[in-house]
């Protein structure tokens, strides 16, 4: 049977992280010599650790701490790693594994292993982590560790700072590490844009064999099947970068649908509208694209409408969209382009400025435009200290306010959806009810609504858009009813 994938997984390069680590020491120096603090001590993170599930005694798939994964690439769980922030020398401490490994889990590999594999100075026992690093310190005192913790702004959470037998000989900075880390993260190597384009080039040909084989009747869960199946099977992805949203009808106007309240189980039916949100991941690196389409292959008028509101937004971002631009403008410039568009569709009445200032385009697109990716879905560094996050609705949402930079990879995702808890308020509220086509807008109840999501990366003068999927609405009608994809110029009728 002949491969319904024309891609290969690549080779992963160790120097990658080798790359990633000398980033970090160039700016960790840099920050230590503008706050007239001496050049020494050691960078310490602690990688992950596996996970059970709940008392049992079934282990969870593991996945690498992202920031420990960032700096050594480190696929085994119980590492520690050290950065010589004056030599560079980098030192990695692995788990002393007991006998009983080998006949359970493996060959119990030698240190050597790990030297070589992961590219670093050299390695030692973790038990040995104190005497070794005593050694290497060359400044007077205590050595001293640059630990990581600082809150990610996504979550709230914080990183949790390394921890070990004997951490008390030490002195310890909980402060400086995190954000200088967090920035390095923020713009991506030639090798990192590597793995995040292999990881779209995967994702984007499951969306597309997704987008042939979906049919009326199906589950949702079986579209998210497809999609899991495809990358795995063909680009060695075993993780997705989240859970995938496979929503259809109603189910597409609940942003984060798919979880397990909600766990992508309604029956297709014809008509519907799709919202399938669906990324791979690559080793760490990961993607984030959704397609919006009908199941049964053919854009009502309607759909076509709402469809072609979000792609013109889309497309309005993308092409204004060069380092130094605002992502709050460019959130902006999306709401005003769908308004628009429902204003020349008769669901919106009224001036399009004065809607801005009531914040309306924050009733049809509640979320942000887009966020940073890299190894996290939602990669940090969206509100560095002295960043503000905007206060009004629709842009508090937004993941960052940054202006943007070449080398930044970021989401562009506009959405508009028909979801009750927002429209029933909006459309009885005295500031608002002007504004709506309420015969219209009534047509669109059950309707969803529609997402499509690109990623895409800042260039020196403008961007590119690494996800290749279909977005017109004759290229997604043209691949559902068996045309190849990328289409040929004939089956478009373009010369």
């Amino acid at each position: 049977m002949a491969s319904l994938s024309s891609l290969t997984p690549p080779t992963v390069p160790v120097e990658l992280y080798v790359t990633n680590r000398e980033k970090l020491l160039s700016s960790l120096r840099h920050h230590l010599s503008q706050s007239s603090r001496p050049i020494h001590g050691f960078v310490f993170l602690q990688g992950g650790e596996e996970q059970n599930r709940y008392d049992t005694d079934h282990t969870e798939l593991f996945r690498q701490e992202s920031f420990f994964a960032y700096l050594f690439g480190v696929r085994e769980p119980g590492f520690y790693g050290a950065i010589d922030i004056a030599t560079g020398k980098s030192v990695l401490f692995a788990p002393r594994l007991p006998t009983e490994y080998a006949v359970w889990l493996g060959e119990i590999k030698p240190l050597s292993y790990f030297k070589e594999r992961y590219m670093v100075s050299s390695v030692y026992y973790t038990d040995e982590i104190t005497t070794v690093l005593h050694d290497e310190y060359q400044g007077s005192g205590k050595p001293l560790l640059f630990l990581l913790h600082g809150v990610n702004t996504d979550s709230d959470l914080f990183s949790k700072p390394a921890e070990f037998q004997g951490i008390d000989k030490f002195d310890t900075d909980l402060t400086t590490l995190h954000p200088v880390l967090t920035e390095c993260r923020v713009t991506k190597s030639d090798l990192e844009l590597s793995l995040i384009q292999f990881a779209n080039d995967i994702s984007s040909e499951a969306h597309v064999e997704v987008m042939r084989k979906v049919r009326v009747g199906m589950y949702e869960y079986q579209l998210e099947s497809m999609f899991l199946h495809h990358t795995y099977m063909y680009g060695g992805c075993r993780h997705c970068s989240y859970t995938c949203i496979c929503a259809t009808g109603e189910n597409s106007s609940v942003l984060h649908y798919g979880h397990a309240a909600a766990p992508n189980d309604r029956t297709l039916e014809d008509g519907d509208l799709a919202l399938l949100d669906m990324g791979a991941e690559y080793h760490f690196y990961g993607s984030d694209i959704t397609c919006s389409y009908p199941v049964n292959g053919k854009f009502s008028s309607d759909q076509a409408l709402i469809y072609d509101a979000v792609l013109e937004a889309h497309n309005a971002v993308i092409s204004t969209m060069k380092p130094g631009v605002s992502w709050v403008d460019m959130h902006k410039l999306a709401e005003k382009v769908i308004l628009e568009s429902l204003k020349r569709g008769s669901i919106l009445v009224g001036n399009v400025d004065d809607m801005m200032v009531e914040r309306l385009g924050a009733v049809f697109m509640p979320h942000g435009l887009g966020h940073l990716l890299g190894i996290d879905t939602h990669d940090p560094g969206g509100y560095p200290k002295g960043l503000e996050r905007p206060k009004e609705p629709g842009l508090r949402s937004l993941r960052t306010a940054r202006e943007l930079q070449e080398g930044m990879v970021i989401t562009v995702e506009p959405g508009c959806y028909f979801i009750d808890a927002l429209l029933v308020p909006a459309m009885g509220s005295s500031n608002t009810t002007k504004f709506f086509n309420h015969e219209a807008v009534s047509r669109f109840k059950g309707f969803g609504g529609v997402r499509i999501e690109s990623d895409v990366l800042v260039t020196d003068t403008g961007c590119k858009n690494m996800t290749k999927v279909p977005r017109e609405i004759s290229e997604i009608e043209a691949v559902m009813a068996g045309a190849p994809w990328p289409l040929d110029k004939a089956c478009t009728g373009k010369g």
